[in-house]
């Protein structure tokens, strides 16, 4: 048993296509050319012979096509698939519950973050929520850096020039204006479709600026048969625009495979609190007179506008004893088919029938009228009609159109912090109803690579703490400095960003928008539990992470270029400032390995050990142990005493610093103590 090493960067995107298509035709496989790149161990695609095995199929050269097609496109897709050399590193201090908690938050770069994510989450995400940078002509979107070939970007992918990665404004006097947009966003939601479940959603929130690119470029990554639908959500009023006043934003819905997701997506209708709380009131001032609650109703429904989602329950207009009812025909489907003669509750005379006979046959009429389930009129001269109670239908499918005023939102972070903090923060509200509607359930994974204040996670939360599920939440978000913010920023804004500055500097907080969002998750997450000193019964913690360069030193010097010194600081392969929390997480992440399970650390024959995943007391098994032990003057390293003692433990996975063997023949020894007492757990080393 040799034990391998963890690969260092993350997946190459574009060799394991290769791969693939070397599987399906390796009649097309050939050698690279002479001085290439390429290894020749692994496969080149001869692309001629390609398009010769697709004759029949192959659309090429400049023949018209239906397609989305904009100046940077190849190089968004080349900036997908290229591998990058870069880690997650824990910080504890800006995390709640770090050991605990299934909940993560990472700061970085969403692209970086997405290819970090690719093995880890492959396929296991259930909804991915984007609410990118709107395309205003004023706003700031991502610019990656698209002026590399493949060799150069691979060559330093692992460090960022002075544009690669930051924010910038996107002007609309830019002759790029909408492919700069399109780039940004080309290569993330690539790398976010590989994250979906089979039955996962994306839900994509955009303004009228980008609306139709945001389709086109969605129905090329998902299919146009991956197009669900769309929501139009009125969240203003506002009249100051020419032409049109826009009062509206987009939220379009994607998934992944219809034949997975039915999309059986059902909401509670809206409004329904109040109407339950308004008929309480009509009950207690008019007891079980049903008439003046009936009349006291339609007064109440008649002072909300057309708009307001109250009206469109306002036929639940009458009640009794079981509650608010809707008093619907009872005509039957097929005219003669049930004719009978029906007597009044009261008067004990026929009622008048409706002219297709009753809906019902006879012995189940008269069952719900022995129910009180028909609404008899004042007499037998009146047709009775059905009861249809509230309760009973509250669900109906998710509606295209949705009136929710975008000032709620806002005043509700207002009220978090204080102050106002953020502008146009997303409804919390609404991505969680929209969560619930697509059936979001315990140990979902709810993604969003556009986190700003962290609204999706509020969301999450709230879901869990109404419904009583466990869905867990992942958030991305880039470090824009909160200074550097104002200093580009419209005047109308500037205030919102000094306050924001202000608040953090008073708690000794970086001025940033991750560390915003940490304060309201922490904020929402003590308000959800009832205060700071609450019981935690609901997981309302996060696992902070930072993305950072790789855990390893960049060995790569030209030999004429090396000197005693630089070789002297290349004893030790992995960076000086690295902790053993960093290398654990760096081989989570290279591993594969769920990097949000729980991480205990333990002592193990004097050496600090990591298990992750920890088995209930007195059982085997864990998803990896980690020992970075090193040794020092022939002491404390890895050896056969603490692999068989590790071997005992039958973890999945073990690893350890390749550096850490108090010798070569310790390394094989240990590699043969867990071929002998561990067979089923598979060892690496950094």
């Amino acid at each position: 048993m040799t034990i391998e090493k963890l690969d260092p960067a993350t997946p190459d995107l574009t060799r394991q296509n290769i791969a693939r298509l070397a599987e399906l035709f390796p009649e097309c496989v050939t050698e690279g050319p002479e001085g290439s790149a390429s290894d020749r161990s692994e496969p080149v695609i001869d692309f001629d012979l390609l398009r010769q095995a697709l004759a029949d199929h192959l659309v090429e050269g400049p023949q018209e096509r239906y397609r989305l097609d904009w100046p940077g496109k190849r190089q968004a897709l080349l900036i997908a698939n290229a591998p990058i050399d870069k880690t997650l590193r824990p910080m504890r201090e800006d995390s709640v519950d770090f050991d605990t908690t299934r909940n993560l938050f990472i700061e970085g770069d969403n692209l970086d973050a997405l290819k970090l994510l690719q093995e880890t989450y492959l396929g296991k995400v259930k909804m991915i929520y984007i609410d990118p940078p709107y395309n205003t002509g004023k706003d700031f979107v991502y610019r990656d850096t698209f002026a590399q070939d493949r060799r150069d970007y691979e060559a330093d992918s692992g460090q960022r020039d002075d544009e690669g990665g930051r924010l910038v404004v996107n002007l609309e006097s830019s002759g790029r204006f909408h492919s700069d947009w399109l780039s940004m966003m080309y290569p993330r939601l690539k790398l976010a479709r590989n994250l979906l479940r089979d039955d996962g959603v994306v839900v994509f929130s955009i303004d009228e600026s980008e609306r139709a690119n945001a389709q086109k470029i969605l129905d090329e990554i998902f299919g146009e048969s991956g197009f669900a639908g769309e929501i139009i959500w009125k969240n203003s009023s506002k009249n100051d625009q020419d032409y049109i006043s826009i009062q509206h934003e987009y939220i379009l819905f994607y998934v992944k495979s219809k034949s997975y997701n039915k999309g059986a997506w059902l909401e509670r209708k809206p409004g329904l609190d109040r109407i339950y709380e308004a008929f309480a009131t009509f009950k207690k001032n008019h007891g079980r007179d049903w008439k003046a609650i009936h009349a006291a109703a339609l007064e109440w429904y008649r002072s909300f506008p057309a708009s307001d989602p109250v009206v469109d329950s306002s036929h639940y207009n009458w009640m009794d004893d079981r509650g608010v009812y809707f008093a619907s025909d009872l005509s039957g489907p097929n005219a003669g088919q049930y004719v009978f003669d029906l007597l009044h509750r009261d008067t004990k005379q026929p009622c008048k029938m409706p002219a297709s006979g009753w809906r019902y046959p006879k012995e189940e009429m008269f069952k719900r009228a022995d129910d009180d389930l028909i609404h008899f009129g004042e007499d037998h001269s009146t047709v009775p009609q059905n009861k249809t109670y509230l309760k009973d239908v509250e669900y109906q499918s998710l509606s295209s159109v949705r009136f929710l005023d975008g000032r709620g939102a806002s005043n509700r972070l207002k009220a978090l912090f204080g102050k106002k903090v953020f502008t146009n923060p997303k409804d919390e509200i609404l991505i969680a109803e929209i969560a619930r509607a697509i059936e979001v359930k315990d140990d979902d994974y709810v993604l969003d690579f556009f986190a700003g204040s962290g609204t999706t996670a509020h969301a999450v939360m709230k879901l869990n703490a109404e419904h009583g599920i466990r869905a867990k939440f992942i958030l991305v978000q880039y470090p824009e400095s909160l200074p550097e913010m104002l200093i580009r920023a419209q005047d109308s804004v500037k205030q919102t960003i000094r306050n924001a500055i202000a608040y953090l500097e008073e708690r000794q907080r970086p001025a940033t928008i991750p560390a915003l969002c940490v304060e309201r998750l922490k904020m929402s997450s003590d308000m959800l539990v009832g205060g700071a000193g609450g019981e935690r019964e609901l997981d309302v913690g996060f696992r902070t992470l930072r993305i950072e360069s790789g855990n390893y030193q960049d060995t790569r010097v030209a030999p004429g270029q090396a000197t005693q010194a630089m070789l002297d600081g290349l004893i030790s392969h992995i960076k000086d400032d690295r902790t053993d929390e960093d290398l654990l997480f760096g081989a989570l992440l290279r591993w594969g390995v769920d990097i949000t399970l729980p991480v205990r650390r333990d002592e193990l024959l004097g050496r600090s050990i990591w298990i992750v995943d920890p088995p209930a007391e007195g059982a085997e098994g864990s998803a990896l142990i980690a020992c970075f032990a090193r040794p020092a003057n022939g002491q404390g390293g890895i050896d056969t005493e603490l692999a068989d003692a590790l071997a005992a433990m039958k973890p999945l996975r073990v690893v350890f610093r390749d550096d850490g063997f108090v010798s070569d023949a310790a390394k094989e020894n240990v590699a043969s103590r867990f071929r002998q007492r561990a067979p089923d757990t598979t060892v690496r080393v950094l």
